[in-house]
């Protein structure tokens, strides 16, 4: 099953899926999927969000597609923030190593807590976004 990596109960990030590890994501409760790897990024071996989407909405699961590379943009933040106030939780999104999707959930977060209680649980799923302190 995928690396998956819960940041808060309602949120959790995990490097890249497959259609394979859908049933476990999906026993293991979460309801809605997010993309943040825009397709070939990886190549011509990294698995395409067609099938994904596929399988995970023949499990009931919602999918959502907000594919993005490097630093998320405001419009990114703002999407980003609209999908995790509406979809069905917990989330779990993904992209290639976590990294865009926790970056991603924290600029949601700025202003709506301290910045160290959002740094913290980043840092206890396995990431440092420390150098976001000044914009959280």
């Amino acid at each position: 099953m995928a690396d998956i990596r819960r940041v808060t109960d309602a949120f959790s990030v995990a490097p890249q899926i497959s259609e394979d590890d859908l049933e476990a994501i999906a026993a293991a409760g979460y309801k809605t999927i997010v993309a943040n790897r825009p397709d070939g990024e990886g190549g011509v071996d990294q698995p395409r969000m067609g099938p994904i989407r596929a399988k995970a909405e023949s499990l009931g699961l919602t999918f959502v597609a907000l594919p993005f590379s490097g630093a998320p943009t405001p419009e990114i933040v703002e999407r980003m923030g609209n999908i995790l106030n509406e979809a069905p939780q917990p989330v779990l999104a993904y992209c290639r190593t976590g990294t865009r999707c926790i970056t991603a959930w924290a600029l949601t977060q700025a202003g709506q807590g301290s910045s160290g209680d959002i740094i913290d649980a980043a840092g206890a799923a396995g990431y440092d976004l420390s150098s976001l302190e000044s914009l959280l």
